[in-house]
């Protein structure tokens, strides 16, 4: 495991031309988007900042990290964006079939609602 790690242990950026750690490796002061976003935070207009390198599936996988720093607070929604997100929230449960309003999402892959797909299960 520490021949592992000491492959991607780059913190000056010589080897991949970024700051670079292992999983987990990287110092507090950086944070990955998720990581930002679960405090509050956004990376605003900063670049990336440095990188941790795994191997995973499919070959060698990356998560780009930010300067906590210079990362800033989120913005709210504005009520404009809430209503959007209500008229799209409810789109994907009106069936485009019967017009009726389901207490559930709509599947995609059906296009329809499960009364409309399935006539003859309905009891």
């Amino acid at each position: 495991m520490a021949r592992i790690r000491a492959a991607y242990l780059d913190p000056l950026g010589d080897r991949y031309s970024l700051p670079t750690w292992w999983w987990q490796g990287a110092p507090d002061t950086y944070a990955t988007r998720r990581q930002l976003r679960a405090r509050g935070l956004r990376p605003g207009d900063q670049p990336v900042a440095g990188q941790i390198l795994w191997r995973g599936v499919g070959g060698e996988r990356v998560a780009y990290l930010y300067r906590l720093d210079l990362a800033k607070p989120h913005r709210p929604a504005t009520p404009a964006q809430r209503r959007a997100i209500g008229r799209a929230l409810l789109a994907r449960r009106t069936c485009s079939t019967c017009r009726e309003v389901r207490p559930y999402y709509i599947p995609r892959s059906l296009g329809e609602c499960l009364t409309c797909a399935y006539p003859e299960e309905t009891p």
